[in-house]
């Protein structure tokens, strides 16, 4: 997937008023019209201005947009980063609106996740529902946690341009909570029109990144490297889980990729899921003469080829 500059797409700065977003606009959209233009290229082109608008005519959109930064270049392989609307409250908008089914791969992997994002419709007097993705530790899902989050909201100062306001809040995390679920915290969306009740804030939890464990669901996945001989003759080692360490056995004759799973040792629940433990090899260096004698030991004792499957 390539990266798409919007503001290169409608000639205006990254600090673009949307009144000069609105007026480059107006003036591509007249130029590439597919019935006035000639250009043969005029109906794509007249797609990318759209798309572009829309993104940037919107400040919650732009927000998001800018908030992957000025580093990326027009052509660029892009992947959006892990996380990186993590933090940031949306009203309760459709995302996709207006663009139907034809907005651009690029498009759909920032804003397609929010599409479907508000939980109920807006009501004329009652505040819009809010939305936002915040990151917690693994650990949080299997004991609750406390926390204070930070959000970021998009707004507009009296120049038109989009600026951002920061609010903190304390949120309880329950226990089992699992990744994609949402917390309500009522009333601490949009505010309502008179004495109309405010909407409310919709938090979808994801996991940060961890250096040993991957969720699924409820099931939570731990490469655990084992020495040669641990794996062949069998051992009872010390394995890490979310909820604290284990001792863990080790069958013997066990091979690379082999999984161990603990029942009910995963993200709680009504059942709980489990734990799996994959199985890794893990060579010493050969990087002393005493190693490499014990390497040439073993490959006098040992009568094993572990490429027989590749040959005809």
């Amino acid at each position: 997937m390539k990266f798409k500059d919007y503001y290169e797409t409608l000639g205006v700065p990254r600090n673009a008023t949307q009144d000069d977003v609105k007026r480059a606009y107006r003036k591509l959209a007249r130029k590439y019209h597919p019935d006035v233009s000639k250009d043969p290229d005029a109906e794509a082109r007249f797609k990318e201005i759209g798309e572009a608008y829309a993104v940037l005519k919107d400040p919650e959109k732009r927000a998001a947009y800018d908030q992957m930064g000025s580093q990326w270049k027009t052509g660029q392989d892009f992947q959006p980063p892990p996380g990186w609307d993590a933090g940031f409250e949306f009203s309760g908008a459709d995302f996709g609106a207006g663009l139907g089914g034809d907005h651009s791969d690029f498009f759909e992997a920032l804003f397609g996740r929010h599409a479907a994002a508000g939980q109920r419709a807006h009501r004329q007097a009652q505040g819009q529902d809010h939305h936002a993705k915040v990151l917690i530790d693994l650990a949080d899902a299997y004991r609750g946690a406390q926390r204070s989050i930070s959000l970021r909201m998009p707004g507009m100062d009296s120049q038109g341009r989009v600026t951002m306001q920061e609010r903190k809040l304390d949120v309880s995390i329950p226990k089992g909570i699992r990744a994609g679920q949402h917390l309500r915290l009522a009333g601490q969306g949009g505010p309502g029109l008179g004495d109309a009740a405010a909407g409310d804030l919709y938090l979808e939890i994801a996991f940060n990144p961890d250096p040993q464990f991957r969720a699924d669901g409820r099931d939570v996945y731990l490469n655990l490297p084992l020495a040669p001989w641990e794996a062949a003759l069998g051992a009872s080692v010390a394995a890490p889980t979310p909820a604290g360490p284990v001792q863990l056995t080790i069958p013997p004759n066990s091979v690379a990729g082999r999984q161990l799973r603990l029942k009910g040792r995963g993200i709680p629940g009504s059942p709980p899921g489990d734990l799996y433990v994959v199985l890794a090899i893990a060579l010493p260096p050969a990087d002393s003469e005493r190693a490499q004698e014990a390497y040439r030991t073993m490959a006098k004792a040992f009568d094993f080829n572990p490429r027989t499957h590749l040959e005809g």
